[in-house]
């Protein structure tokens, strides 16, 4: 059976978008809704040209359009690891799963850890989870941008949530020490 592999294009791509992330991060290192909000506007402005190509493509999107979605993506998703990084919520990783699932195993009882963080790692194994189950009964049985639409609404309600709360420059704000 072949193994999928990444284009490299999805690895250059977020790369792009990780140096527009991080240099959001570099502006808003101190102010942490400034830097969710202004991060998740950048990436807001992709995920709405990807959901135009995805809802003027064809069922499936083939070529020019296929390569077009792999670029707006990759950069997409190179500003929200970049942000999520500078802004590192405990356990909340976004695409490194991985992690999380080990910091369960590792910091458990069982390997004579505390098991402390449990609750929170599973909550947002979960969360993943059910995020995962619903997109992909999305893919399958709705139009191929519904998806994507989706995710615009939430990255679009995230980034005017941040900004309103932010505002009046609470503590949860500032970057940790």
């Amino acid at each position: 059976m072949p193994v999928a592999r990444l284009p490299d294009g999805v690895r250059r791509h977020s790369c792009a978008g990780a140096l527009l992330g991080g240099r959001l991060a570099a502006r808003y290192r101190t102010h942490r809704a400034r830097l969710f909000s202004s991060a998740s506007a950048a990436q807001g402005l992709f995920l709405t040209a990807s959901v135009l190509l995805a809802a003027f493509s064809a069922s499936p999107v083939t070529g020019a359009f296929r390569y077009a979605l792999i670029v707006v993506l990759g950069i997409s998703m190179g500003i929200q690891n970049a942000a999520a990084r500078t802004i590192a919520v405990p356990d909340l990783t976004t695409t490194v799963l991985t992690l999380t699932i080990t910091g369960i195993a590792a910091d458990s009882v069982l390997a004579g850890g505390s098991g402390s963080k449990a609750g929170r790692r599973l909550t947002a194994v979960a969360t993943m989870l059910a995020g995962a189950i619903i997109g992909a009964a999305l893919v399958w049985h709705a139009p191929f941008y519904y998806p994507l639409l989706i995710a615009l609404a939430l990255t679009i309600v995230g980034a005017v949530t941040a900004y309103l709360l932010g505002k009046a420059d609470p503590a949860w704000v500032r970057a940790r020490a």
